[in-house]
């Protein structure tokens, strides 16, 4: 009996032993780099207005009126209902030390969606007219985002191959199957650049204008990928 038990310990050891000494697949790691520029054909635009006054009651009022004409000119503008949304309703005290007494400051911030950039500078100007009266961001995207996306990440996988490729040809080897695939995927956007403010785009609106640059848009994809070599 005790013999069977060493005997088959024996087994269990020198399997171990095989195991351990098995050869490491070869392999090489890289990284690859996938970039799509794409000119965006959407924008999120944010915007808002405030109104003070000493009673908290007739500020919020005229808050209110202004977020009523807001909403009126985007539905008459053909703006569909789910694309703008408040963000922010705030109402507040302060107190003025100079005249030392208390105000009532509401301050509201909207995002509109804009999906015809062609409208900006009329969507704009109705907003100023409606009473807001600054923008506070635009944020450009595109319509086709994720099929753009799917080309970023198709390419950092072929400048991934290719990488394995020059690397093992010089070594009279040939790259094999993807052993392991690490998606390190981020999407840059660029700061959005704008011309002037709402005063001033009332006080040019007789005037032929540009007030946007979309510039582009920049999907970066990068990916590290380990091969096995042949």
């Amino acid at each position: 009996m005790k013999k069977a038990v060493v005997l088959v310990a024996l087994i269990l050891a020198i399997t171990v032993q095989a195991q351990e000494q098995k050869p490491q697949v070869p392999q090489i790691s890289v990284t690859g780099e996938g970039k799509v520029k794409i000119t965006p054909d959407q924008a999120v635009v944010t915007v808002g207005f405030q109104n003070s006054g000493k009673d908290a009651k007739e500020v919020k009022n005229l808050n209110d009126e202004v977020v009523d004409k807001v909403i009126k000119f985007l539905k008459s503008s053909g703006i569909p209902a789910t694309d703008y949304k408040t963000n922010n309703v705030s109402l507040y005290k302060t107190y003025d030390y100079d005249k030392k007494k208390y105000n009532f400051q509401a301050s509201q911030t909207l995002s509109i969606t804009l999906k015809d950039l062609k409208k900006y500078d009329t969507i704009m100007m109705g907003l100023n007219d409606a009473g807001v009266n600054t923008i506070q961001g635009v944020e450009f995207k595109s319509s086709k985002m994720e099929e753009y996306e799917k080309d970023a990440r198709r390419n950092a996988m072929l400048n991934a191959k290719q990488k394995a490729t020059d690397y093992a040809s010089v070594l009279g080897q040939k790259v094999g199957k993807a052993l392991l695939i690490t998606d390190n995927s981020q999407v840059y956007v660029p700061q959005p650049m704008y011309k002037g403010g709402m005063m001033a785009m009332a006080a040019d609106a007789v005037q032929s204008r540009e007030t946007l640059a979309v510039g582009e848009l920049e999907i970066n994809t990068n990916v590290s990928v380990t091969f096995a070599l042949e």
